[in-house]
């Protein structure tokens, strides 16, 4: 069943479901996507049966958390292009600014949520116009000559994606520092020029992620 319609709701019903989509973002964020509703309602500040009149059943809340966290994703994409200087710069600044997208990678691995979003096209629209933006900040940055010119858009975001396999819970600073460095050393890896070996095969393209 899919989520409920935003066009329409009165302020206090779009307040309940933002409420309730933030505090699902962060009960899935630490405990995966099969924690209790009624946590998630206890977080949102409503009651259980207000939750299941915005979302039926637990894939109709995954999927609006999904389609969520895309929607902001994309918009911090088009606001690191329009407000940074260069392209490199954009780049830098959407992987850094980029937990929304974290997120729904982490559902999107996960089965059964993985199959429920494989087949949400309002998602997968989403997610082809992040990858449109995203191909064309990277090939404006190879142009611009701070980016390396032996990749292209699908190992960006390739390597992004390494980035979501999280850490223990029980080691909270480990991980928060470990997604600082390994984005440190992936920044590094990704810039121009090169210093280091050859890559094999083919780059990996837009198309190649698809859909």
């Amino acid at each position: 069943m899919t989520a409920d319609p935003v066009t329409g709701l009165r302020a206090d019903a779009r307040r309940n479901r933002d409420q309730i989509l933030a505090a699902a973002k962060q009960w899935f964020a630490v405990q995966g996507p099969d924690v209790p509703m009624e946590e998630i309602a206890r977080a949102a500040g409503v009651g259980i049966g207000t939750l299941y009149r915005r979302f039926p059943d637990r894939e109709a809340l995954i999927q609006a958390v999904a389609r969520d966290s895309f929607e902001k994703a994309l918009a911090e994409a088009r606001a690191a292009v329009a407000e940074e200087p260069t392209a490199w710069e954009a780049l830098v600044r959407f992987l850094h600014q980029s937990q929304e997208l974290r997120l729904t990678m982490q559902l999107a691995m996960t089965s059964p949520p993985r199959i429920v979003l494989r087949d949400d096209e309002e998602r997968n629209e989403l997610r082809r116009a992040l990858i449109e933006v995203l191909d064309t900040v990277v090939h404006a940055a190879q142009a611009e000559g701070t980016l390396r010119g032996d990749i292209d858009t699908g190992d960006v975001a390739m390597v992004f994606a390494l980035l979501v396999r999280q850490v223990p819970k029980t080691h909270d600073t480990v991980a928060g520092l470990a997604a600082e460095r390994c984005m440190a050393l992936i920044l590094d890896g990704l810039r121009a020029p090169s210093s280091g070996a050859p890559l094999p095969g083919q780059p990996i393209t837009a198309e190649d992620i698809g859909p």
